[in-house]
């Protein structure tokens, strides 16, 4: 049976104030897939200020934070040609399993034509179909304009759905107007985001990998 939220933060209890043993250290282990088809992009800018407001946050919990990037027009012709998992190359199923494997999933895509780019999908379409299933997944998208913000309830959140995800309940929306280039300048869009990451920084805790002691 899967835990409810406040099944969660049950479990988690309240905290102490003291500094954790090394017995008791966490690393939250959080993967993105980047949906963006170029190097510099306004969804790498938005990812960034993501992972820093959630590194912020959860160090106040004694969790730290690990991340990788999935670079989606980076996995090249052994992605774009494949159509199904079994023999797939290896450095791309290294690529799925990180997505697999994760604590935490960020979601990022740039909108086009009213949802996710292609290669975005792509990627989940290679997914193994329960390798998600209540798995913690935060949903961000950047568009031209705030009518592109519709990717988040009525494309991204479904797809996560067959997956059977915890998609975050505060997902997150940039425009083009929100940057200076690729740098993220809008306070509400900031705040935004420390309240999705705040809203659920209690069940992050709960599923971040114990570290090892040191020797």
């Amino acid at each position: 049976m899967t835990a409810t939220v406040s099944d969660q933060r049950a479990l988690i209890g309240g905290r102490t104030g003291r500094a954790p043993s090394q017995e008791e250290a966490r690393t939250l282990r959080v993967v993105v897939v980047n949906g963006s088809p170029s190097e510099k992009s306004k969804t790498v800018g938005l990812v960034g200020v993501v992972l820093q407001t959630l590194t912020g946050v959860l160090a106040v919990h004694d969790v730290a934070v690990e991340h990788t990037r999935i670079d989606v027009y980076r996995l090249g012709p052994a992605f774009t040609g494949a159509f199904e998992r079994e023999g797939i190359a290896p450095e791309i199923e290294d690529a799925l399993r990180r997505a697999e494997e994760a604590d935490l999933l960020i979601a990022a895509t740039p909108v086009f034509r009213g949802s996710y780019t292609g290669l975005f999908k792509h990627f989940f379409d290679l997914v193994d179909q329960y390798a998600l299933a209540n798995k913690p997944v935060f949903l961000a998208a950047t568009g031209g304009g705030d009518h592109h913000a519709l990717v988040l309830e009525h494309a991204l959140r479904p797809l996560f759905g067959f997956f059977q995800s915890m998609t975050l309940p505060v997902a997150v929306f940039a425009s083009s107007g929100d940057f200076d280039g690729t740098t993220l300048l809008t306070p509400r869009v900031y705040g935004r985001i420390e309240m999705a990451v705040e809203d659920v920084s209690d069940i992050l805790t709960l599923v971040a990998t114990r570290g090892r002691p040191a020797d």
